[in-house]
């Protein structure tokens, strides 16, 4: 996708438009870019980077503590660090067609560089600094809302949070206790896939449930809605 196009898209989807199109152009340069293009005189994405991570870093600090006002503290670390991991700002960067507009010199183009989530990740957190600069905490967000924490309800991160460990962890800590998972069901879906259901239980009494295409998946889902439930007591 043109970086035309890719604005175009901020406006129509969440009406963002850049005041200042130097930042945004900053934010979407690679260093190789400059180096064949010496006649341009702007600077690369990594000044850009730098604020983005500060802005992220605070931006979802804020919202888990408003948004999970039971959550300790280690619950919020572990889901702001899912959150701000290089897979995470990689998926999304795709998500609003970044990975389109990345202005990237010849060879890097040539080795695939558009779709390295290592470089998805810094432009991502580039383009977060620059809209910071030019609309402001609000916009960004307003952004925010509409991918990353909107996510969070889809059960995104969870992939890139080891559940079952944090449940025998908090489970444990005052004992050792007896933590049984069972596979209560296998379902075949339309798509010819498998739906599994997991059940946790401690010392006997049952205090999860999840449903996964995989075993593996269903337990943590269970192990999920365990530690959801023991947060709601």
């Amino acid at each position: 996708m043109s970086q035309v196009n890719f604005e175009e898209f901020l406006r129509d989807r969440f009406q963002i438009q850049f005041k200042n199109q130097d930042l945004l152009t900053e934010a979407l340069t690679q260093r190789n870019y400059l180096n064949e293009h010496p006649e341009e005189k702007g600077r690369d994405y990594q000044r850009l980077e730098f604020l983005g991570d500060a802005v992220m870093q605070e931006s979802v600090t804020e919202y888990l503590f408003k948004r999970y006002p039971n959550w300790h503290e280690g619950q919020l670390t572990e889901m702001r660090i899912a959150m701000v991991q290089t897979r995470s700002f990689a998926h999304f960067a795709r998500v609003i067609h970044l990975d389109g507009a990345i202005r990237l010199g010849k060879g890097e183009e040539m080795n695939g560089a558009r779709q390295r989530d290592s470089l998805l990740e810094d432009i991502w957190e580039a383009f977060i600094g620059a809209l910071y600069l030019d609309q402001g905490a609000d916009v960004v967000r307003k952004l925010l809302n509409e991918t990353l924490f909107k996510a969070i309800d889809e059960h995104f991160f969870d992939q890139f949070i080891d559940f079952k460990s944090r449940l025998q962890e908090r489970l444990q800590a005052k004992g050792t206790v007896d933590i049984e998972y069972t596979t209560d069901a296998e379902e075949e879906l339309p798509d010819h896939t498998q739906r599994f259901t997991a059940s946790v239980s401690v010392n006997g009494k049952h205090i999860g449930q999840g449903q996964g295409k995989s075993i593996k998946d269903a337990e943590k889902a269970a192990a999920r809605e365990a530690m959801q439930n023991l947060d709601d007591k």
